[in-house]
């Protein structure tokens, strides 16, 4: 039996009936399932072909598992019980998931913070292996932690070579020097495997496994359904999946995900970037929007808007509105989800497993950085927070609040705001709780991403995706900057690059772009907090909230 129900109703239950005769006449679900390349047009075919190794990657996954073991087990020998991984997108966020519904230890590092990155290189340094996740092998920010771990187990007395673990697509530049260097263990994975599309390959389980998750029973989960997936059949859990994705009419392009009890930590997240960098593209796409519960968007009845209730396994629960319910085992879903988005591509016209448009943010700030510019003059200062934005953002706003508003303003019926806040997100965490106000605030889907963690995610979206966004951006001054060994930047320098270079590319492509520099972190964010409080309050005694 399947581990997995999806539930449909409104607008959701219309897409499937509508979508379904077509996707199982077109034999779409078995022709994913056999790696059928010419499923998403003659453009996409070359790509296509070398970017579905996840439909049948179980038995490969499982032969990983004993070395896995064998390995935790040596590190514990050595008195290591910590595990740290260093990576990005979907480098990280699988494992992120995995580790936290397994309710095991794994600390992510997936920040160029100099806060965020020197308190995970002062936590238990002496019982602390690295795991170092990229498939490129040429990660920007993932060598950068891995230079500055290195440098950290040597002052520490210890051999770096003996506390580095890496996950890498063969022959990649980071495989080859890994090897040369002598370090615990090289794992490589699928290269007909893309990133997001990663969770069940060596970038998953290798530091899932280190830290404790039971592996066994999650590729379990995922084989479990598979066979399901093949079906070209309209009960298929995955084909249903996509049609709600991919399928509505007018598309409704903001997925609001909300967890109510599924007992999978932080799933929203990890399907965040596979939807939003899988079909964020050509002027068109899915925002996926992790909500909280009683969260604004939710009760909006926006016409672009349709939920997704993340409930448990037993609890078969029928939706309400323009909505699905969907329940299962984190594997079954991991594939799934998966598999949904690949179909969500071929009713989207789109090639779901590029991401034609992250290169650009890169390219911005590895050119600022090379250039070392002096930072541009703020338009205004308003107590702890510097303001910048176009003349035609701002218009006559002095103070922050003005200019929020102006932000604000710029939305479209249909648009969406994303907050991007640089900043540490372990230890500015509660910052995340602005999102249900502004929410409420301007009446639209609102996402919040962790810079630069969402360059690597829905920083595709953003640039590629459906152009109705608008960004406010959140910097903070670094009170203690971080060097990067070998390199002639430090992490304060990378992150303020990386943050004006997705800036930059942003307002290039002529979206509303307001940019917040926090002078003083602590007291800008009480300030910021405050605008924000009392707009909410304002737009409440005005009947916006």
């Amino acid at each position: 039996m399947a581990t997995l129900f999806v539930n449909a109703s409104g607008a959701a239950a219309e897409a499937i009936e509508r979508a379904m005769p077509e996707l199982v006449e077109e034999r779409v679900a078995s022709r994913i399932m056999a790696k059928d390349s010419t499923l998403w047009g003659p453009e996409s075919e070359s790509e296509a072909s070398v970017r579905l190794g996840w439909v049948d990657l179980i038995e490969a996954s499982r032969a990983l598992l004993p070395d896995i073991a064998q390995l935790r087990s040596d590190l514990h020998g050595d008195g290591v019980n910590h595990i740290v991984l260093c990576g990005m997108g979907g480098s990280s966020l699988a494992p992120e998931v995995i580790t936290r519904s397994a309710g095991v230890e794994l600390t992510v590092l997936d920040s160029t913070d100099p806060a965020q990155v020197r308190a995970a290189l002062a936590d238990r340094i002496g019982s602390t292996a690295v795991v170092v996740s990229s498939k490129s092998g040429s990660t920007v920010e993932t060598d950068s932690q891995r230079r500055a771990f290195e440098q950290a187990f040597a002052d520490a007395g210890v051999d770096p070579k003996s506390r580095i673990i890496i996950v890498t697509d063969p022959g990649s530049p980071l495989d080859e020097s890994a090897r040369a260097a002598g370090y615990r263990a090289v794992f490589t994975a699928d290269p007909t495997v893309g990133g997001r599309y990663s969770a069940l390959t060596a970038f998953g389980l290798v530091p899932s496994g280190l830290a404790g998750a039971d592996l066994a029973s999650l590729l379990d989960d995922a084989e479990s359904i598979s066979e399901f997936l093949t079906d070209d059949d309209a009960g298929n859990v995955g084909l249903r999946l996509g049609a709600v994705l991919g399928g509505t009419l007018p598309l409704r392009d903001k997925i609001v995900f909300v967890d109510e009890g599924s007992g999978i930590v932080g799933l929203g997240d990890w399907v965040e970037q596979l939807i939003a960098e899988s079909t964020g593209k050509l002027g068109t796409g899915v925002l996926p929007v992790v909500v909280e519960q009683d969260a604004p968007e939710l009760s909006s009845g926006a016409p672009d808007v349709l939920a997704v209730h993340l409930v448990s396994p037993e609890s078969i629960t029928a939706p309400e509105g323009d909505a699905i319910t969907v329940g299962g085992s984190l594997g079954s879903q991991l594939l799934a989800w998966e598999f949904a988005t690949a179909v969500a591509g071929r009713l989207l016209g789109i090639n779901p497993f590029d991401q034609p448009d992250v290169e650009a943010a890169k390219q911005a700030a590895r050119g600022l950085l090379d250039a070392q510019p002096e930072s541009a003059p703020a338009n205004f200062v308003d107590g702890a927070v510097e303001v910048r934005g176009s003349t035609a953002l701002l218009g006559t706003a002095s103070t922050l609040g003005e200019a929020l508003e102006s932000l604000f303003g710029a939305l479209e019926s249909n648009g969406y705001l994303a907050v991007q806040a640089y900043l540490d997100r372990i230890a500015e965490a509660p910052l995340a709780g602005i999102r249900p106000t502004l929410a409420g605030i301007t009446g639209r889907p609102v996402t919040f991403g962790w810079g630069p963690r969402f360059l690597h995610s829905t920083g595709q979206f953003h640039k590629g995706g459906t152009p109705v966004g608008v960004f406010l951006q959140i910097t903070g001054a670094t009170t203690e900057d971080l060097a990067i060994p070998e390199r002639p930047f430090s992490f304060g320098e990378l992150i303020t690059a990386q943050a004006a270079g997705d800036a930059q590319v942003l307002q290039d492509a002529g979206r509303p772009v307001l940019r917040l520099h926090l002078a003083d972190r602590a007291e800008g964010l009480r300030q910021l907090q405050d605008v924000i409080s009392h707009l909410s309050g304002r737009s409440a005694e005005n009947g916006n909230g």
